[in-house]
């Protein structure tokens, strides 16, 4: 399935920060670390060179990657005529039948890691709840079967663009 190429302007300026971190600093530091090992000698045996040069591999794989993804992501920022409904950037509470609750905000699919309160809005109880109001049934198959919950409350974080 391919991801959809939305994102909090939040979520954007933190990949910014990150290829900016990358970029200035552990880059730099990396490529001094692989010339001082180099000029120690035989790299055949060198661990450091060999640790040092596959971690500036990975560091240039995510430039690259982070490169070409900021250019394709499509900031979304808070619009009042999203209010009351649930679109990307709803913090959604749900609960079931038997009362459990859950809450979740809807983000890119850029934004889901290490934190545990978002999802994508890629996932499908995000597609099965976006359009919908407070007190709409929002169904959504799972492979342990279909899951009815209802919409308790949904809330935006308004933001204002970078000018």
């Amino acid at each position: 399935m391919a991801r959809t190429n939305l994102i909090s302007r939040q979520g954007f300026q933190q990949l910014q920060t990150e290829l900016d971190h990358l970029w200035r600093v552990e880059r730099r530091e990396t490529t001094e670390k692989v010339a001082w090992a180099a000029s120690l000698g035989d790299r055949s045996e060198n661990a450091d060179y060999k640790y040092n040069k596959q971690k500036l591999r990975q560091i240039d794989r995510r430039i690259r990657f982070l490169r070409k993804r900021l250019e394709v992501l499509k900031v979304i920022d808070f619009s009042p005529e999203q209010e009351g409904k649930v679109y990307f950037g709803a913090t959604v509470t749900i609960e079931n039948d038997h009362g459990d609750e859950r809450t979740f905000t809807i983000v890119g699919p850029d934004e889901i890691y290490n934190d545990k309160t978002v999802i994508s809005i890629d996932a499908p109880i995000a597609r099965a709840a976006l359009g919908k109001s407070v007190d709409d049934v929002v169904k959504v198959s799972t492979p342990t079967g279909l899951h009815t919950w209802y919409i308790s409350a949904i809330d935006y974080v308004r933001t204002k663009p970078a000018n």
